[in-house]
């Protein structure tokens, strides 16, 4: 049960909790206390309205893989946080293979993408290497995940 719920919320967050129970096949008031639950348990972490990238002004999306010099504490902890401050990096992602991370960035254009690299990127100590692709369209984007496997 508490899967579909997650289910129906990652599908559309703003469904009524009569909706949602309808859908789930649950009455309103114990469909609002699992909700709840999986709130209060971190399953649901929040809700937030999907805008689209293009409409928005952010056309072009990079992804950038990143080598570092070094891989100690003090070097992937200030690398890490001058990711956190760059608000055109949209995720970052810790990596096993040839690159130690890959960020998805979402940009206006490429000449802004050129200044970004050159003045924020290039700015993080510790940088050996920066690959960026170009993304000339998206097949699928899902925010639903998959059920789990049962165990």
């Amino acid at each position: 049960m508490d899967l579909r719920i997650i289910h129906e919320l990652q599908a559309d967050g703003r469904l009524s909790n009569q909706d949602l129970a309808d859908r789930v096949r649950l009455s309103p008031s114990p469909c609002l206390r699992r909700v709840r639950r999986l709130e209060e348990a971190g399953l649901i972490s929040g809700y937030t309205a999907m805008v689209d990238q293009v409409a928005f002004g952010l056309p072009i999306t990079v992804f950038v893989r990143i080598g570092l010099e070094r891989h100690t504490a003090e070097a992937v902890n200030v690398f890490e946080h001058h990711v956190g401050l760059i608000d055109h990096i949209q995720d970052c992602y810790l990596m096993a293979g040839s690159s130690d991370y890959l960020l998805r960035i979402v940009i206006e254009s490429l000449e802004a993408y050129e200044r970004l690299v050159r003045t924020r990127i290039h700015a993080i100590p510790g940088i050996a290497s920066i690959e960026s692709s170009f993304a000339f369209g998206s097949v699928k984007q899902s925010k639903v995940f998959p059920r789990p496997s049962p165990a």
